[in-house]
């Protein structure tokens, strides 16, 4: 066995077994991590606010602090931004992490605490690298440098001393000093905002060296490794970095990038380990690489609760603790955290394959969206830009449904629309450019993924004759009731469906 891998084994052997612990005694270790954070918490004007020194059970906890979304701790964030401590979690916040919005803001400010770094984010990264050394013992990425494709940082809004940027923009700046020695490229470049001349900057710094493993969202990095590939002329990235072994990816679903990976890094040495980190915490880290699932990581700082996904509309809708969820259900995910959420609806929902350990695959998400490539485009983005489109080109559109045209060797992404429309637009072209443009103004993530078009391009529109829906509503006798038609929708399931019964021919236009 290599020195270097046997060497962190032994010397992470005390983290191994806190994991073998929190597999074995899983409603315990929840247990104690929300009177932790309660404790912590108790004298923050939140904790006050409800009573946390007098809680004394899981159930009144339950009881007592509502579900909460961000826009019922909007007034707190505000505040946080502006200078206040003690409001959510103790101490003052210096960084925000930014994240894609809501019905009611273009971008969600998520407080990121000292302890939501260290505990949660930064001991995820080690255990990352853990658990892979752990299956595959013969590793040699310690040999060479990690390429991690993060985003950026800024000022905040809120305030010239207070700091907000992508989750991974943060994650590089309050790195150890030491990451910088096994990390590449270096932070001046890694937290560039012009991606555009990231992807440049990277490339002429990265091709020499000796890059073992990859981090990042597939989507982002696909973009990347088909600039490097051209710009060095190769059509295999191990023949750029012939030690390149591991990809470790999240954010995004890889099933739909995970043939192109195979074609682009042609080899048997590649391995693909998945992660579930977010900007509210980190969630699981895929520990076993024959499934694809992930182990839900119980000790960092993160209270979870469940509610399951027929019921979250519902006027009261049961919440399940870990030791209260089934396999197969699929649930919305509550978590209250070291960063200062409070039974905070994330937005994702996960289904459980094992419960002894708990292991679990993300189903999605509580609204219709599309987030193939990192823009999380949710239903109230998707109806602003039409109506806004529609009012400029006298359109009136009777229903829509809308999903991602994947990324080829060759191409970029899309976004495709299918329309039936009461009203046709006097001017398409027109009509798809406000679309677009209004989502921009209403979505960071979206805008930032069709920066210059170098990740996502211009969407499609494709018009269908009037009763197409309803046709393939019938179809899947869904006509009636309370049958709604899918509006986003994160595969192209509906669309070829639809594709089929307007007799359109699959085909779509170069997006190269």
């Amino acid at each position: 066995m290599p020195i270097i891998p046997s060497a962190i084994k032994l010397l992470n052997a005390r983290r191994i077994n806190q994991i073998e612990h929190f597999k074995k005694c899983p409603v315990e270790i929840q247990n104690n991590s929300l009177n932790y954070l309660l404790a912590k918490a108790s004298e923050t004007e939140w904790g006050k606010k409800y009573g946390y020194s007098s809680l004394t059970s899981i159930k009144e906890y339950q009881s007592r602090v509502p579900v909460q979304t961000y826009e019922e701790i909007i007034p707190f964030v505000e505040r946080i931004g502006k200078g206040e401590s003690d409001l959510l979690w103790p101490g003052k916040i210096k960084w925000f992490a930014k994240s894609s919005g809501t019905t009611s803001a273009k971008s969600k400010f998520i407080p990121m605490s000292y302890e939501a770094l260290e505990n949660c984010h930064y001991r995820a990264g080690k255990d990352i690298l853990i658990i892979y050394t752990l299956n595959n013992p013969e590793t040699k990425i310690f040999s060479g440098k990690g390429l991690i494709l993060g985003g950026s940082h800024r000022d905040n809004l809120f305030s010239d001393k207070i700091l907000c940027g992508d989750l991974s923009a943060i994650l590089i700046e309050n790195a150890p000093s030491w990451v910088e020695l096994v990390r590449t490229p270096g932070k001046k470049i890694a937290l560039l905002e012009d991606f555009e001349k990231k992807l440049e900057l990277i490339t002429k710094s990265t091709i020499n060296k000796n890059v073992t493993n990859l981090s990042g969202v597939p989507s982002w990095f696909l973009t990347l490794i088909k600039y490097i590939l051209a710009y060095t002329g190769k059509s295999n990235l191990l023949d750029v970095w012939p030690n390149l072994e591991v990809f470790f990816h999240g954010g995004i679903n890889f099933s739909p990038y995970r043939e192109l990976y195979r074609k682009l890094i042609d080899g048997n040495q590649m391995n693909y380990m998945e992660t579930y980190n977010a900007s509210e915490g980190f969630f699981g880290i895929q520990d076993d690489p024959s499934i694809n699932e992930m182990l839900l990581m119980l000790d960092y700082g993160i209270f979870y609760e469940f509610i399951p996904g027929d019921k979250i509309n519902t006027a009261s809708p049961p919440v399940f603790t870990l030791g209260e969820v089934e396999t197969g259900v699929n649930y919305a995910m509550v978590i209250s955290t070291n960063g200062g959420l409070w039974r905070y609806m994330i937005g994702d929902t996960i289904v459980f394959s094992s419960l002894d350990p708990y292991r679990f695959r993300i189903s999605g998400r509580t609204k219709h969206f599309i987030n193939a490539f990192g823009e999380e485009v949710i239903i109230e983005n998707a109806d602003k830009a039409l109506d806004a489109a529609c009012k400029a080109t006298g359109a009136i559109v009777l229903e829509y449904t809308a999903g991602p045209i994947f990324m080829g060797a060759s191409s970029r992404g899309s976004h495709e629309w299918i329309i039936e429309f009461e009203k046709e637009p006097s001017d398409l072209n027109q009509f798809i450019d406000i679309l677009d443009e209004t989502l921009k103004s209403i979505n960071s993530d979206y805008e930032a993924k069709r920066f210059k078009d170098i990740n996502l391009v211009k969407p499609l529109v494709r018009s269908v004759p009037k009763g197409t829906f309803n046709t393939w509503l019938k179809s899947k006798n869904k006509m009636g009731g309370q049958n709604k038609v899918p509006r986003l929708y994160n595969t192209r399931e509906y669309i070829e469906d639809l594709y089929f019964v307007a007799g359109i021919k699959k085909n779509l236009p170069p997006t190269s």
